[in-house]
């Protein structure tokens, strides 16, 4: 029974497109068997006390994929229903992102099994704590760095390295990234996810050649990348015509007013209702005739039962796995310009590095120096990525996860089998 539930998982869905790679590549049976199975995985489970006295026993997980080129990287959600294979797939994607980007770090990902939105911050900071001592054993600037993911923030991140430290007896800024600016965090880093989608978004439509007058923007999720890439993207010139979040979605061809929309939705906890748009299903907006889409909420939204829905020429996925290898297949054919995960959500792990480098020296730059070296370094791999697409002939995620795959493959090759 286990068996049957693991081959529809998202592991399965993420060793699925490590064989496509492979085989583009073609990898050694022995590379094949070392790059497509997880390092080490830890499972914690951990009690904390409520605030009306009880104790609540959570679940809690830290995956590392594969550590070849540098520590673990990734982030630390806070989900109701997350679960070891979910973990896992989202750990190997990240080995795949830092390499697609050159970061010098192998792929990690972790988290609590819970509604952070169900605890009160005083159970939430004791959570955090509890649960940052319980994989403290698997964190360390050298060994991994976790980050923000969904459900946490910055101030997840200073709970976890003040806890760090507290054990260590000494400040270790470097043990975590995504920190609040006061406490070693870098200028420029909550916004990065957003602006090196924006970056790949202007850099794919270029080499498209649309001429849209104006292009238009429909951004699936509305949490803190898609917020962030709906304004960049309108400050660039675009037209962002539709938004979404968890309980529904607005829409106005004309461009909607951002700013309003965020001041009605920090009063009505949600984008619907928006008097200066016309509430539409999320479906629905996945469908609208835009030049862009940028699904920016949770994983498999676009998928064989609504990818031929979509009408937008390009997609830059800002979730990870947000469409399925069928809805790949599909929109592929049809001649839609993908942007993959992999590398437009890159942004936030290259704002992450110069984060740690920056704790490591206890030097800090600038914000236009952050933004300028992320520029530089997202888009020097999409162009990356874009070469091995035209010239190996494969789609936009095969060819990112070519090079990603062939930089740890050649890392894992040359370091050898210990002993």
């Amino acid at each position: 029974m286990a068996v049957e539930v693991r081959s529809q998982s998202a592991f399965a869905t993420a060793q699925r497109r490590f064989d496509a790679a492979a085989d583009v590549i073609g990898l050694s049976e022995d590379q094949r068997l070392l790059l497509r199975e997880i390092k080490r995985e830890l499972v914690v489970h951990f009690p904390v006390k409520l605030d009306n006295g009880r104790v609540r026993v959570f679940t809690g997980y830290r995956v590392h994929h594969n550590i070849s080129r540098g520590p673990a990287k990734g982030g630390l959600r806070y989900q109701a229903g997350l679960n070891l294979d979910t973990v896992r797939a989202l750990a190997m994607l990240m080995t795949w992102k830092c390499s697609v980007v050159s970061l010098p770090y192998g792929g990690a990902k972790g988290g609590v099994d819970v509604d952070p939105r169900a605890l009160s911050t005083n159970e939430l900071e004791h959570m955090t704590r509890r649960f940052a001592t319980e994989i403290a054993l698997l964190i360390g600037p050298e060994r991994d760095i976790p980050a923000p993911d969904l459900g946490t923030d910055a101030q997840t991140m200073a709970w976890i390295m003040d806890t760090i430290s507290m054990h260590s007896g000494h400040s270790v800024t470097a043990s975590v990234t995504g920190k609040p600016v006061d406490v070693g965090g870098s200028e420029g880093r909550h916004e990065a996810a957003g602006r090196g989608v924006t970056y790949l978004t202007l850099e794919a439509l270029k080499y498209l050649h649309i001429e849209d007058e104006t292009p238009t923007v429909a951004v699936q999720g509305f949490g803190k990348v898609g917020s962030a890439t709906a304004r960049l993207l309108t400050e660039a010139g675009l037209r962002v015509v539709a938004v979404s979040d968890s309980k529904g979605a607005v829409h106005n061809p004309k461009g909607l007013d951002l700013e309003a929309l965020e001041e009605h939705r920090q009063v009505r906890g949600g984008v619907s209702g928006f008097k200066k748009a016309e509430d539409i299903d999320n479906q629905d907006l996945l469908g609208l005739p835009v030049t862009v889409l940028v699904p920016a909420a949770t994983e498999n939204q676009i998928t064989e039962a609504n990818a031929d829905r979509v009408r937008a020429r390009l997609i830059t996925e800002a979730a990870n796995a947000a469409l399925s290898p069928e809805a790949d297949r599909l929109l592929n054919d049809r001649g839609v310009f993908l942007v993959p995960d992999i590398l437009a959500n890159s942004g936030g792990v290259i704002a992450s590095y110069f984060e740690w480098v920056q704790d490591l020296q206890a030097f800090f730059w600038e914000e236009e120096e952050v933004n300028t070296k992320l520029h530089h370094i997202i888009t020097r791999a999409f162009y990356d990525v874009l070469h091995t697409s035209v010239n190996k002939r494969v789609d936009m995620r095969t060819a990112a996860y070519v090079i990603a795959v062939q930089r740890v493959a050649n890392a894992t090759t040359v370091r050898g089998i210990y002993p």
